[in-house]
């Protein structure tokens, strides 16, 4: 059966990677890990700290099935403190684990796509897993994406859910739900700002923030996750 991770720096999770989480694991009729970063290399430090946010995780998946929280990332960094977290070294580890055969995936947004050029030995990244991508309105996905990475991806597309667990790897799968609106960036801003935000995440990681008092004093920063 198809193993699908939905990475991220969750910080914090909020409603919108829910939705992609339930519309993939609904559509794809598969478990969804979410796999929080502990030191995410392509955008300044997190809000919070990776215990925090793998906690308020736990909190926004604890009465979903088919989610569950994946640490593996923090378990490295807790390991090897000094070391970054790149996707690479995280397929490696889980095809070491998994073996060679075992499908597996990444779920993803188009923004996060887009910027796949930017991340460590990205090309090698499709020999290790699928891509199941959630589209956002106005994405260039269709006509508008770099030549270097349209290039790469254009064999790679597959409409048929059934063949990302007929292969272990190399495969593109556009999600049929797309992105929602909500923002990270935007939740930490209005958070600090003292305006509404807590309509924007689920009831329980609302009350948590609010207990832990998280995000007052940070400033939003770049990122969608």
């Amino acid at each position: 059966m198809l193993q699908l991770f939905y990475g991220g720096t969750f910080d914090p999770i909020h409603n919108g990677h829910l939705a992609i989480a339930r519309a993939a694991r609904n559509e794809l009729q598969v478990p969804v890990r979410l796999m929080p970063a502990a030191d995410p290399p392509h955008r300044a430090p997190p809000g919070a700290s990776a215990l925090q946010r793998a906690h308020l995780l736990d909190l926004a998946v604890e009465d979903e099935a088919g989610l569950c929280v994946d640490r593996r990332e923090l378990s490295r960094a807790e390991r090897k403190p000094d070391a970054r977290s790149y996707t690479i070294e995280t397929l490696r580890e889980l095809r070491a684990e998994q073996g060679d055969a075992v499908p597996l995936a990444l779920l993803m947004g188009a923004d996060s796509l887009l910027g796949l050029p930017t991340w460590r030995e990205w090309r090698s990244l499709f020999g290790l897993a699928h891509f199941v991508v959630a589209d956002r309105p106005g994405s260039p996905l269709d006509d508008g994406l770099p030549a270097e990475l349209a290039e790469t991806l254009a064999a790679r597309w597959t409409s048929s859910s059934e063949a990302l667990g007929d292969a272990p790897s190399g495969l593109l799968y556009r999600l049929s739900h797309p992105l929602q609106s909500e923002s990270a960036t935007e939740i930490r801003r209005r958070i600090a700002a003292g305006e509404a935000w807590r309509h924007l995440v689920p009831g329980r990681v609302a009350q948590a923030i609010a207990d832990e008092r998280l995000y007052l004093e940070r400033a939003a920063t770049p990122g969608p996750l």
